[in-house]
């Protein structure tokens, strides 16, 4: 079943929190990942495949440069999933 874009959002936060220690609450759509969050490529690429598993998608090494912000991620993954 599709999660909403909330659902993801928090999802999203989540293993954000888990790779880096970051509250929860300070990741939020209109954070960039790497100017706001601070969080460095190879954290990016645990996000990623943690992320792929929890949501059942894929989000390709070409795609990963484009998701600048938590929003893109979450809108990209919303229009992915099963």
């Amino acid at each position: 079943m599709a999660q909403s874009e909330q659902e993801i959002l928090e999802g999203l936060a989540e293993i954000v929190n888990e790779e880096t220690g970051l509250p929860t609450d300070s990741v939020q759509a209109d954070k960039s990942f790497t100017e706001d969050l601070d969080i460095d490529s190879l954290s990016m690429m645990t996000i990623v495949v943690n992320a792929e598993e929890k949501f059942g998608v894929r989000i390709p090494d070409d795609e990963v440069k484009n998701l600048t912000t938590v929003g893109d991620a979450v809108s990209f993954i919303a229009k992915n999933q099963g």
